[in-house]
Formats: C-alpha cells, structure tokens, sequence
C-alpha cells in the first residue's frame, strides 16, 4: 500500500502465478510483474498490469493491459480502512508480444477481457476474447 496521493489510492499488488489455457494458448503466469493499482475515491479501480506468461512449449508472452474495477461507490472508504471489498468485476484491454516464431500471431491482437477479483482469496479469473482484424 502506497497509500493516499493527489490521484487517488495508490497499491501494488505483486502477480504471484496463476494458469492460461485456451485452444491456442496454454501455460502458466510467472511469478513477476504487477498491477500499479490506482483506486480513485468514486471507488473505481484503475488497473495498470504487467507481466510474463511461459506456454507449454517455452515461448515467452509480455502481457500489458490497463482497465477499470468497480469497488462501488465507498469502494475507496473500504479499501482505505482495511477493509475488503470482496469480489469485483474488472474490464481489460490486454496486449500480448512475443518473440517466439509460434506464436507471432499474438502480437497482431487486441484483447478485451472481463474478469473478477476476489479480494479475500486474493485471485483474479478472466475470460480473455481475441479481435483480429482480416485486411488483406
């Protein structure tokens, strides 16, 4: 916890693994990276989030995203006095870049997502949906 600052609420929440799969993606969240976390007092939630995924086969992915969690209207009261707000839905727009000759075709994606934080089991869950364009 930062704490209180001229923009709001500011927090670190330190990405500690989770899992991926999907029919073209699987593998596992490294424990790096983090949300830089701005709570802004009409109680939304301003996510910056980075890190690394590691597919099944060894590729690397950066992922980047920034998106809004809706902690209710006394979301920043709660949050500031310790309390937990429970679970909260967030919305994302993920990017994903790789260097990997496999999975290129990661890097020409946008990717809005809808998730759920859970505050007291510390877990985040997403549905992850992919939009390519076809301009050929």
């Amino acid at each position: 916890m930062i704490g209180e600052t001229p923009v709001g609420l500011r927090m670190n929440t330190y990405i500690a693994g989770g899992e991926v799969w999907s029919p073209r993606v699987r593998g596992r969240v490294l424990p790096v990276g983090a949300d830089w976390l701005t709570i802004r007092p009409d109680g939304i939630g301003m996510l910056d989030v980075r890190g690394t995924i590691e597919t099944h086969d060894g590729a690397l992915l950066y992922v980047s995203y920034t998106g809004v969690m809706e902690l209710g209207p006394d979301g920043y009261q709660q949050i500031l006095a310790g309390a937990s707000p429970g679970k909260v839905a967030q919305q994302t727009a993920p990017r994903i870049l790789t260097s990997h000759p496999d999975y290129l075709w990661l890097n020409r994606l946008q990717c809005p997502n809808f998730g759920m934080s859970d505050f007291e089991t510390k877990t985040v869950t997403y549905d992850v949906y992919a939009v390519m364009s076809d301009v050929n």
